[in-house]
């Protein structure tokens, strides 16, 4: 084919250059020619279409840039040096944008010099914007990933989103506008849409539009976004200056912004109500292009950001049944209690004091037994209320159980303040409480302690506070008291206390010495085979007298002085140990995993991994057989360091065990990122699966979250046929408690089982 001349003094190209224009275009590709000493170019017809050459005359060298007109500015450098130079070079990949085609992609390759123009520079152009635009939306895809797996809240991705989107698919401005909270009830909108979150190129002047747009709400259907999010249905907006539906027309045209695209975020729940978390709208400056890739792409990212909503809002469920009682909605007991301590170590750090209530319902069982248990639901929640309502945060308001409640004062510095408080709740409860017409007449016994005076930690304040409300009880119910660290009754039972502490501390340093301590093994059995998985090491102490000392009576006390860590120790090497009795001989059982508890202090210290290392190789056991359990909350002391230290006995080739999972405060995004095999489910989710829904749910949900991470679930303390069951029904494949197995001496519980 004859070349069209860039200028015309340029000659033509011979006809051994002749390529026919349509094989050409069938091919993809157009030819270019340059003379280095005149500056002339040649372009084939296709190399000309590709560049959005019109085929007008060019009368120097400098009319070389002319030719490149429509190439992107931060593309010419290199297109220039490699057209122009004399050595050759790999291919080089440039944008191209026109008017009617939008931004392309072609590819500039050199090629040896053409015999018919010795000295000239002779190359190809394709176009590979098809090519190119697969592999960003393929970078698009994972990067969108890698920021919305690991968020913790749709809010701290959604930036990183909207700017990804942007500079990889070319828009000069994307925005996010989601719904207020609680925006959404049974499928109706209610509230406004605001732009939460919005991102621009630093080199574009587009303040006007932002500083608009964030002050901008929309009702749903109101203007283009509103209608995107109630419709659901994505919306091309080909002029913004003149679309009636787009509001911020004036702010648009005022920057330049020309076409845009709005598209729904949305997803569909387990039982079918679907959700709109949001809408994106992405602006540019150019006319809608018939390729824009971000419709073809659009669906893939409100997929990633709807399972990103799902996601948080399973977290936010998980949380939510693990630390508020369903009953009253206040903080069940063990989110108090952890929110309690919590507050304890945060008062010491910063030298404040602050107030515990500790309040009894009088008279709460004979109106159960009365009128029944709705009745008493309805004043336990009726009261729930006013509680709240008199103790609004910062303070915290828990029900420890049964008619038990908790009020945490933060600040208890004014003494009349506390006092008011205090009648208040007292007069609260003997306000009385209409159940089907009949007035129900209650009170309340208060116990009220101090931090620091009645105790440094959330158990010694607790104590206290209901050794104080106890006092009120002797005395006739329907008052307060303040507990007192003068009183000679108080006085002697904290020396006795502290003596019984002291001694049982000593008593345990001894056993440690002489042996008094050994290890009972209880089986963790296969639940649909009844055969035994793995065993877990638990610590006893047997006096030499005979007396059995329980471990919630001793390992208090060790966690409160050194002595934990050397216990761990040796119950860690007593286990290796009696594994290591079992290899080769006739009770051999492989692989038998060990579980064995380790204490916090243990878990932040960088050299427990040497340690057990060099314990392992000496009794020649194999790391893969020991399973460290540690909890959430202690996980959750030190996260970095927990972390990096559990990193480092996974190499090793240790397995680690989250214990008491549901109890602690660890995210979902936490946990993926955790290098554990294993979670255990609380005893106290497992106590009331018969009967109780809620903790039927939470079981569910751990164990379904366990299959999605490939982690085995094992569910603790189960002591009943009726647990076990429910436990079977909800998928759960690994199981402890009394019902399977009670513990025993390794060797006795190997003869147990089959093997």
């Amino acid at each position: 084919m004859a070349p069209v001349p860039v200028q015309p003094r340029a000659q033509r190209a011979s006809n051994d250059m002749v390529v026919l224009p349509d094989l050409a275009r069938a091919a993809g590709f157009g030819q270019w020619w340059h003379d280095p000493l005149t500056g002339h170019s040649l372009l084939s017809p296709v190399a000309s279409e590709f560049l959005e050459m019109p085929g007008q005359a060019l009368d120097s060298a400098d009319s070389l840039y002319a030719c490149f007109g429509h190439v992107v500015e931060d593309d010419l450098p290199e297109l220039i040096r490699l057209w122009t130079g004399e050595q050759a070079v790999q291919p080089l990949d440039i944008r191209v944008i026109g008017l009617a085609r939008g931004m392309r992609w072609l590819r500039v390759t050199p090629l040896p010099p053409d015999p018919a123009r010795p000295g000239w520079r002779h190359g190809l152009l394709q176009d590979v914007t098809d090519l190119t635009q697969a592999a960003v939306r393929e970078r698009l895809g994972y990067a969108l990933t890698e920021y919305l797996v690991g968020t913790h809240t749709l809010e701290d991705a959604i930036t990183n989103v909207i700017q990804l989107i942007c500079r990889n698919l070319g828009w000069e401005w994307g925005a996010y506008w989601s719904m207020e909270e609680d925006g959404e009830i049974s499928g109706e909108a209610k509230g406004q849409l605001r732009c939460r979150h919005f991102w621009h190129p630093p080199d574009r002047d587009l303040e006007k539009f932002s500083t608009v747009s964030a002050a901008l709400d929309m009702a749903p259907g109101e203007g283009l976004v509103g209608r995107v999010w109630a419709t659901g249905q994505a919306e091309w907006v080909e002029d913004m200056s003149t679309d009636a539906r787009f509001l911020r027309r004036g702010s648009a045209q005022m920057c330049g912004l020309w076409s845009g695209y709005v598209f729904p975020v949305t997803y569909a729940s387990d039982n079918g109500e679907r959700h709109r978390p949001g809408v994106l709208e992405f602006y540019s400056s150019l006319a809608r292009q018939p390729d824009a890739q971000l419709p073809k792409v659009s669906a893939t990212i409100g997929a990633l950001i709807a399972q990103t909503a799902q996601r948080l809002a399973t977290e936010a469920v998980i949380h939510r049944l693990a630390q508020v009682d369903e009953m009253t909605e206040l903080d069940n007991r063990a989110h108090f209690y952890a929110q309690l301590n919590q507050h304890c170590a945060q008062s010491e750090q910063d030298g404040v004091r602050f107030a515990l209530m500790f309040i009894d319902l009088d008279r709460f069982k004979p109106i159960n037994d009365a009128f029944g248990h709705e009745a008493g639901n309805a004043v336990l929640q009726e009261f729930a209320r006013r509680l709240q309502a008199l103790a609004p945060p910062p303070a915290r308001v828990g029900r420890l159980g049964g008619d038990e409640f908790a009020v945490l004062v933060p600040d208890s510095s004014d003494e009349q303040a506390l006092a008011v408080l205090v009648d208040a709740v007292l007069a609260a409860a003997s306000r009385p409480f209409v159940y089907d017409g009949a007035a129900l007449n209650m009170s309340a016994s208060v116990g009220v302690s101090r931090f620091p005076e009645n105790g440094l930690t959330g158990p010694e304040l607790l104590r206290s506070a209901d050794a104080a409300m106890y006092r009120v009880k002797q005395n006739g119910r329907n008052g307060s008291n303040v507990f007192s660290n003068s009183s000679p009754d108080t006085l002697a039972l904290q020396r006795a206390r502290l003596a019984e502490r002291l001694a049982i501390e000593a008593e345990l340093r001894e056993a440690l010495l002489t042996g008094q301590l050994r290890l009972a093994y209880q089986p963790i059995v296969d639940i649909a085979s009844g055969a035994l998985h793995g065993v877990e090491a638990l610590i006893r102490w047997r006096k030499p007298g005979g007396e059995v000392v329980p471990p919630d009576v001793f390992i208090p006390i060790a966690e409160q002085s050194d002595l934990i860590i050397d216990i761990g120790r040796w119950v860690l090497g007593q286990a290796l140990r009696d594994l290591a009795s079992l290899q080769g001989g006739a009770l051999a059982l492989a692989p038998l995993k060990v579980h064995v508890n380790m204490a916090a202090s243990e878990f932040t210290s960088s050299a427990l991994p040497e340690t057990l290392r060099a314990m392992s190789a000496e009794l020649a056991v194999p790391p893969s057989q020991v399973v460290l359990e540690l909890t959430e909350s202690m996980l959750m002391r030190q996260p970095g360091q927990v972390k990096h230290v559990m990193h480092q006995l996974r190499e090793i080739g240790f397995e680690i065990s989250l214990d008491d999972f549901g109890m602690g405060h660890s995210s979902l995004a936490m946990l993926k990122s955790l290098p554990i095999s294993s979670l255990k489910i609380d005893r106290s989710f497992v106590r009331d699966l018969a009967s109780g829904e809620r903790d039927r749910a939470i079981a569910k949900t751990i164990l379904d979250l366990g299959q999605h991470l490939q982690l085995e679930v094992i569910a603790e303390g189960i002591e009943s046929e009726a647990q076990l069951a429910v436990l079977s029904e909800c998928g759960c494949r690994f199981g402890q408690g009394y019902l399977l197995g009670r513990p025993l001496p390794l060797a006795e519980l190997i003869l147990a089982f089959p093997h």
